[in-house]
């Protein structure tokens, strides 16, 4: 769902970095629950990160991604494609570099995309848990 266009993708690896870790802070802020970020540079042209992370219920999953958005919109002026919150089981947010997926715990467990994301014949996926969970 990323979008390749200009307007989407940061041309900078420092404005990349700068999304990623406004995206694992905003998610840290909000207590997100086992929060993990894949990195897809050189994997996929989808986006250079993918952070997967789950709330306890369907209000909160709802709220982190709205907040997610707004704080995007704020800080680098473009509004992030977000799918999924009328229900709130699971939501996308597609902020270009960074795709974000957050679920309630057993529609994570469900779809395992930490799992599909693996690479390679690696049995586990080249993920990195963030600290403070």
């Amino acid at each position: 769902m990323a979008s390749s266009s200009p307007a989407y993708r940061a041309s900078e690896p420092d404005a990349v970095e700068a999304l990623h870790r406004l995206v694992l802070a905003s998610l840290d802020d909000d207590q997100a629950v086992d929060t993990i970020s894949i990195p897809l540079a050189g994997k996929s042209s989808i986006a250079d990160y993918m952070v997967i992370a789950s709330g306890r219920s369907t209000r909160q999953v709802a709220s982190m991604a709205q907040k997610l958005a707004e704080k995007i919109k704020a800080e680098f002026g473009r509004p992030s494609r977000i799918e999924g919150l009328p229900t709130a089981d699971w939501v996308l947010l597609d902020a270009g570099d960074v795709i974000v997926h957050l679920f309630r715990p057993e529609v994570r467990s469900f779809y395992n995309l930490e799992r599909m994301w693996a690479f390679g014949d690696a049995p586990t996926p080249p993920v990195v848990p963030v600290l403070g969970d």
